[in-house]
């Protein structure tokens, strides 16, 4: 599948250092608000084993008010609905991350609300998260 995405951090970066300092695996998800009504989004991040402490399989990351990187539990990832739009030229999907969050794909589509609604100037299809990957909602039922 391919999938756009607009990260707040350096991804790659975190990865390498949570599995490093892990010791497992680590891989980016997405961004996106946690909440329906946020108008921030978080860097979403999974680990096929819980966290020996913590419990939680993701976690998310984001800058404050006042730069500094928080950390959280993001295991709610899992019950959200992510409405997507495709690019015909490049038949890449494309999600809007929270509800100010304003897409144009390649094609001039468009996709905006986030969690909190879905408003698209084209054909939408709703994915969910599911250890760690995007799946089509309606296989998943």
């Amino acid at each position: 599948m391919n999938l756009k995405h607009y990260p707040n951090l350096p991804t790659e970066k975190i990865v390498q250092f949570y599995t490093k300092k892990d010791r497992v695996p680590i891989s980016y998800v997405c961004t996106t608000a946690l909440f329906e009504f946020d108008a921030i989004s978080a860097d979403v991040f999974y680990r096929d084993t819980p966290h020996p402490e913590f419990g939680n399989r993701y976690f998310y990351l984001y800058r404050n008010s006042r730069g500094e990187i928080m950390i959280g539990n993001a295991d709610r990832v899992e019950s959200l609905t992510f409405s997507m739009v495709k690019d015909s030229t490049t038949d890449t999907w494309f999600y809007s991350s929270h509800r100010h969050d304003y897409i144009v794909t390649d094609d001039n589509q468009m996709i905006d609300g986030g969690r909190a609604y879905t408003r698209s100037s084209g054909k939408t299809t709703d994915f969910c998260i599911r250890d760690g990957e995007f799946v089509e909602k309606e296989l998943v039922n």
